[in-house]
């Protein structure tokens, strides 16, 4: 990654400052209409390159990773945006698989910044953060330029502020409960808005869906006319290995079988995401053949910080960015499987908006003990009613709660290490993409202390 110069860095800040002074990423107005109306203005930029475009509720940031990933292995230039960040906003505007340069985001947003003024007059209600942040990496990528975008959808589908692409290829990820309070407390009405982002005449790639989500998107893609690519009908993971630092696959594409895939990722879900990944690439080279090495390279490089992510070993720190019951679930199942720890140590840190019994329900099956605690967003869960709903559903005795995720990660480090014990303990930290990062910057930052 290239250094950032002082000068640089504080006009970063003021950038991030400025974007955070708009309406909050949580907070939804359901239209495509202003973003709609500020592309139009800067010259439609998300226009100028072919766009895949990834959505559903779990494993969109980690496939948008793997395509970016192959693509560019293929020889395409990249841009990349995804949603939220871990610890720096230019995380989500990625151009060639690196974040993008501060300098380049400096002139982007020098160029857009006096627009997002202008329609800040003409609307109601002015352009959000995100709207912003989603002009500004179509801005970028127009600038750079790249040959194929790969944007993540922020939230839903339809109108979300993503949704002024015209797509040649989109995929959906597998759709749970999440955001109900914008996008429906049912799954059939979470799809329907999850779907709107099937384009006419455009190739769908549909990831591992419940049946009431799977009627809702083919309905769509019929209505469109969009072609469809089912897992588990058109394509599919035929065999699945659990191997040092990750997994070997093969996948069945639409058109050719993969073999010796390595991926550096755990957990079986992220087997399904390459699978996405692998036949979304394939449908938009069309009729020209994927060269099998480029794909193997693609995959073996893929990384996807905060997803089941060892951050340290001795003890083992896992962090994991679980933040709905669907993605607990894939977690728990992922330290059962693949690690072999005697024990499991948690650290939970949700959003008080989460369903965070839903999550304990499914922690509950791999942790021995949890810490509960907050991260620092003003939007985290209380920690005294955190305790309580765990108390109730792992015992009190099993449940601990400190003030902050610094304090929970010394207090599990400190319980691990016993004298003269052989067990092998595993610390997770889970809840919130906003405690990933967090936590992703305590542990380097206590570790390196500890060996100088």
């Amino acid at each position: 990654m290239t250094h950032t110069s002082p000068e640089d860095q504080s006009r970063i800040d003021a950038i991030e400052q400025a974007l955070l002074a708009r309406w909050p990423e949580t907070r939804i107005e359901p239209t495509l209409e202003r973003i709609a109306a500020l592309v139009d203005m800067l010259g439609s930029p998300q226009l100028s390159y072919p766009t895949i475009h990834i959505g559903g509720t779990n494993g969109k940031t980690t496939t948008s990773r793997m395509i970016d990933s192959l693509l560019f292995e293929m020889g395409l230039r990249t841009g990349r945006f995804t949603s939220p960040h871990l610890e720096s906003y230019l995380e989500r505007i990625a151009i060639n698989g690196e974040p993008i340069a501060a300098k380049d985001l400096i002139f982007s947003f020098n160029d857009i910044s006096a627009y997002l003024d202008l329609m800040d007059e003409k609307f109601e209600h002015p352009i959000s953060f995100f709207e912003a942040i989603t002009a500004l990496a179509f801005a970028a990528f127009a600038e750079h330029p790249i040959d194929v975008g790969v944007i993540e959808v922020g939230m839903g589908g339809q109108w979300d502020a993503t949704n002024v692409v015209k797509a040649d290829v989109s995929v959906i990820m597998p759709i749970g409960l999440d955001h109900t309070e914008y996008l429906g407390e049912t799954l059939t009405e979470i799809a329907q808005t999850k779907a709107g982002i099937i384009k006419e005449g455009g190739y769908v790639v549909l990831a591992q869906q419940e049946p009431e989500c799977a009627v809702e998107l083919l309905k769509q893609a019929a209505l469109v006319g969009a072609d469809v690519a089912r897992e588990g009908v058109e394509y599919s993971v035929l065999t699945r290995s659990i191997a040092v630092g990750g997994q070997l696959l093969a996948i069945q594409g639409t058109k050719e079988v993969y073999t010796d895939i390595f991926i550096p990722l755990h957990g079986k879900h992220q087997a399904s995401n390459a699978a996405a990944a692998l036949v979304a690439v394939e449908v938009f080279f069309g009729d020209q053949d994927l060269d099998i090495e480029a794909v193997r390279a693609g995959f073996a490089n893929v990384k996807s910080p905060g997803r089941c992510e060892v951050l340290h070993r001795d003890p083992t720190i896992i962090v994991d960015a679980a933040h709905n019951p669907h993605g607990a679930s894939a977690i728990a199942d992922t330290i059962q499987s693949e690690f072999t720890f005697d024990e499991v140590m948690g650290i939970f840190a949700p959003m008080g908006d989460k369903d965070a019994r839903g999550i304990l329900l499914e922690l509950e099956q791999v942790m021995d003990s949890v810490i509960v605690t907050a991260n620092s967003s003003s939007r985290s869960m209380k920690v005294s009613e955190l305790e309580k709903m765990a108390a109730e559903i792992f015992g009190s005795d099993r449940v601990f709660a400190v003030p902050t995720v610094t304090e929970a990660i010394d207090k599990a480090v400190k319980d691990c290490i016993r004298p003269l014990s052989e067990d092998t303990i595993g610390i997770l930290i889970t809840g919130s993409v906003v405690t990933v990062g967090e936590a992703r910057a305590i542990v380097r930052k206590k570790f390196a202390k500890e060996e100088k």
